[in-house]
């Protein structure tokens, strides 16, 4: 959990490192509250009955779409944060991110070991929580 979380700790912290272990599993905590979010607005959405023409129900899907449109909105800079640690992880600019299967075959691959133009090894750090 605390590696889900260590993205939103350094909310736009542009530099230094972060490893795969960061990076990806804050994907996957994203990718899974996203999708719980979808399951339950599709769960409430509108239902239209062809016998009579009316649409029932709806309001609680309106307001689960707007609290995953918040959602989108407060994790946007937290996510191109830790892509941009990423690409620095593999001694790349963050600007590589933009690059659409590069920078997925980048985020895929180790980090250059020891330090870099970047900072230092994230690997190297004593606890998940140690950041320089």
């Amino acid at each position: 959990m605390e590696w889900m979380l260590m993205p939103l700790k350094r909310y736009a912290d542009f530099k230094g490192r972060a490893r795969r272990k960061e990076y990806w599993m804050f994907t996957l905590g994203v990718v899974i509250v996203y999708v719980v979010m979808s399951i339950l607005s599709s769960m409430f959405a509108p239902s239209f009955d062809p016998n009579t023409g009316a649409v029932s129900g709806g309001g609680m899907a309106s307001i689960l779409g707007i609290v995953m449109l918040v959602f989108w909105l407060g994790i946007l800079v937290p996510s191109v944060a830790v892509a941009a640690r990423r690409m620095h992880d593999v001694g790349k600019s963050g600007w590589f991110m933009l690059i659409p299967i590069y920078s997925l075959i980048l985020a895929c691959t180790d980090g250059e070991k020891g330090d870099n133009q970047y900072g230092p090894d994230p690997k190297g750090a004593a606890s998940a929580g140690t950041f320089e």
